[in-house]
């Protein structure tokens, strides 16, 4: 690995953190005090996931099935999602969002985006820029570990 390689991906590491938590927070202002912090992160993962079955949410949020199900009930008691037979297998449920669902997260997202932006006030159009591209180079490499 070429040292410039290697101090990159150091930087990465040391950053990557800070900016996440700095998202969680201000996700977290956003979604409004009806919803807890699992049923967030189920609504948001629905959303960039739509169609995940309840087995690739537990994955995703680390709980057992039994927990996600119960996590699951409350959103669709709330409209928020919807369950519906996949097209493929008639046993296996899949999850949407509905538009409250949808808006929940978009509102949230939203917002945290506007205060996140505020936080950049301070850097130049060209160190903006500079940000910007860099990001355009990850996601592709990054976004692939994403996909299921």
């Amino acid at each position: 690995m070429s040292k410039l390689r290697n101090t990159c991906a150091h930087e990465l590491m040391d950053i990557t953190p800070h900016i996440i938590q700095s998202i969680r927070v201000e996700m977290r202002r956003g979604r409004g005090s009806d919803i807890s912090v699992p049923q967030f992160r189920t609504l948001r993962f629905i959303q960039r996931h739509p169609d995940s079955s309840l087995s690739y949410l537990a994955e995703h949020l680390g709980l057992t099935l039994p927990s996600v199900s119960k996590l699951v009930d409350g959103l669709v008691k709330q409209k928020l999602l919807v369950r519906h037979e996949s097209s493929v297998d008639r046993r296996q449920l899949m999850l949407l969002l509905t538009r409250s669902g949808s808006s929940i997260v978009d509102s949230a997202r939203s917002e945290a985006q506007q205060n996140l932006a505020n936080k950049l006030n301070s850097l130049s159009e060209n160190e903006l820029k500079t940000i910007s591209e860099a990001m355009q180079l990850l996601r592709p490499i990054f976004d692939s570990q994403d996909k299921h």
